[in-house]
């Protein structure tokens, strides 16, 4: 039997001793060669994959036959032994053998096209990017794995407006936004919230606000025509110093109590408590920070200027609901906001 060979146009790269091959090849091709081989399953060298999640598959299948394709890099390991790639001159000649080029990252997306195909031929004929080693170590491929998926933090999916300025039909922008700058407040250890927020699946215990408040306190204040946009913050940065700067004054008056970190005291590591400091922020100290043309943290702690020895205890809102904890921290950063101002005969008229 024959076996059919591609030769394309190929580019070279070596990254460290690794030595790797990227070409644009149709997918029916690559899935004439790929294979998964798991980790704790599999017993060959390369083995670095996760079982595969059926759901997941599920949901590419679907992103392709709508008419999407993958514009990142697939990574292969090619382990045949009998034929293997040729290079000469920027050139590559691929064998076309079933099971002979491990998946190392794209498992997912090669196994959802691999279904999208059953259903659509067509989608066989168009193409992806693959950059292909030849015989990897378990331990390179674990390398290249542990790299891909640990080390390189995915774009925030919110960014994206940010680069091609299209939010007004997407009506997940403000949500997507409200996500990123959450998780901004949760990864970045300059945060006054570093590893507090709670997302689904944690353990019992693992996180102090939910993922749900940060993003319900925000998700309006970031549409098109909130809050956020009104005043010329559009951009995911700009709206992310601005939260981050108001929370760190806001720490400033609580560190100076040794309150903030604790987490039985502290009235703001609770969700009415970033609910109702939202609140305020939009309510009063945005338009007021707007009008100086600064948001920076001193900005924000004079607005807030908060009394030594009265600050407002998570005890405080202990026996109260949801609404009516949400109004005391409200009512208690507006008392102070309202002493900050100045008083009837310092105004001109």
């Amino acid at each position: 039997m024959s076996i059919k060979v591609i030769k394309t146009k190929s580019l070279k790269t070596k990254f460290g001793t690794l030595t790797v091959f990227t070409q644009s090849l149709k997918i029916k091709d690559v899935l004439g060669m790929f294979y998964v081989a798991v980790r704790g399953r599999d017993e060959e060298e390369g083995a670095v994959q996760r079982v595969l999640n059926r759901q997941r598959i599920a949901l590419i299948k679907k992103y392709i036959l709508e008419g999407n394709n993958f514009y990142s890099t697939f990574i292969l390991n090619w382990t045949e032994t009998t034929f293997k790639p040729e290079f000469e001159k920027n050139e590559i000649s691929i064998p076309v053998i079933p099971f002979s080029a491990q998946a190392i990252d794209g498992q997912h997306r090669l196994v959802g096209l691999q279904e999208a195909y059953k259903e659509d031929d067509s989608i066989g004929d168009k193409e992806i990017l693959v950059t292909l080693s030849l015989n990897l170590s378990t331990k390179d491929a674990a390398r290249i794995f542990v790299n891909i998926n640990s080390e390189q933090k995915p774009v925030p999916k919110s960014l994206i407006y940010d680069l091609f300025g299209e939010i007004e039909n997407d009506t997940n922008h403000s949500i997507n936004r409200a996500n990123d700058i959450a998780d901004d407040l949760n990864d970045n250890i300059d945060s006054p919230y570093y590893g507090t927020i709670k997302y689904p699946g944690k353990p019992k215990g693992v996180g102090l606000v939910d993922l749900s408040t940060v993003v319900g306190s925000l998700k309006k204040h970031l549409e098109s025509d909130g809050v956020f946009a009104s005043h010329k913050l559009t951009n995911l940065q700009n709206q992310k110093v601005v939260i981050l700067n108001y929370f760190a004054a806001l720490r400033f008056y609580y560190e100076r109590e040794d309150i903030w970190i604790n987490k039985t005291k502290n009235p703001f590591f609770t969700n009415a408590g970033f609910y109702g400091a939202i609140e305020h922020l939009i309510k009063n100290l945005l338009i007021k920070c707007a009008e100086k043309k600064s948001f920076k943290v001193e900005d924000f702690k004079a607005l807030l200027d908060l009394p030594k020895g009265e600050l407002l205890l998570k005890s405080d809102l202990k026996n109260l609901e949801g609404k009516s904890q949400r109004k005391v921290v409200v009512d208690f950063l507006q008392e102070n906001y309202l002493k900050s101002l100045p008083s009837q005969d310092e105004y001109e008229f």
